[in-house]
């Protein structure tokens, strides 16, 4: 059945305007981005097939555009749309950061985070550079490994810090198998970077791993900074 057939109140275009986007699902909401369904399938059941083939809504939004445009009904225009509403709310919540201290809405930071690192099959070196009022000055990837590890190199970090006049920094990286636990060697990079980056005034505020669909794990919360 198609959704112009369903009871307007179950609509969720209809349950958007009414309730706020916060009322829908996953899939209500990915439904209201497609529009349209496919034969047989309205815009909410394709939505649940493309949530249940990539396993996540974080996972969908990583995929490739050939994995994107294998499922039927999908394709390099809809795929580039997508990209686009992605790109647009990381812009959007940079410009957060940008305009107010970082850490006035940690809830901010793991979604930023997220939005750039989860669901990647690749393991990939994160970094948010800040003022000494802790504003964004610039987010940059800065290694990418293996889907089991990154090479971080301190020197490189350093000049970076340096390139960007950074006062501060937080560092992220994800784990493409879904554990956010860190490892004896994430702690040991954290150690080395915070003594790298101390010898240029530069303060290490926090290192997140992004793992799965659970919240970013914080090593400050954790005390090991």
């Amino acid at each position: 059945m198609a959704i112009t057939d369903w009871p307007e109140s179950e609509r969720p275009r209809e349950r958007l305007r009414a309730h706020g986007a916060a009322s829908l699902s996953d899939a209500e909401l990915l439904a209201i981005f497609l529009r349209v369904g496919v034969k047989g399938k309205s815009a909410v059941d394709l939505a649940r097939q493309l949530i249940g083939h990539f396993g996540s809504l974080n996972a969908l939004f990583a995929a490739s555009e050939a994995e994107f445009s294998a499922i039927p009904g999908m394709g390099a225009a809809k795929y580039a749309q997508l990209q686009a509403v992605l790109e647009m709310a990381r812009r959007a919540l940079g410009e957060t950061m940008k305009a107010r201290s970082a850490f006035a809405s940690p809830a901010a930071v793991r979604d930023y985070l997220r939005l750039h690192l989860s669901g990647l099959a690749h393991e990939v070196f994160f970094a948010l550079w800040l003022d000494a009022q802790h504003r964004l000055l610039a987010a940059e990837e800065l290694f990418r490994g293996s889907l089991s590890q990154t090479s971080v190199y301190p020197r490189e970090v350093v000049k970076k810090a340096l390139a960007h006049n950074a006062a501060a920094v937080v560092f992220a990286h994800n784990h493409p198998s879904g554990v956010a636990t860190p490892s004896p060697a994430d702690e040991a990079l954290t150690r080395s970077l915070k003594q790298s980056l101390a010898l240029v005034d530069v303060r290490v505020l926090d290192h997140f791993v992004v793992a799965g669909q659970a919240p970013p794990l914080s090593f400050a919360e954790r005390g090991l900074l």
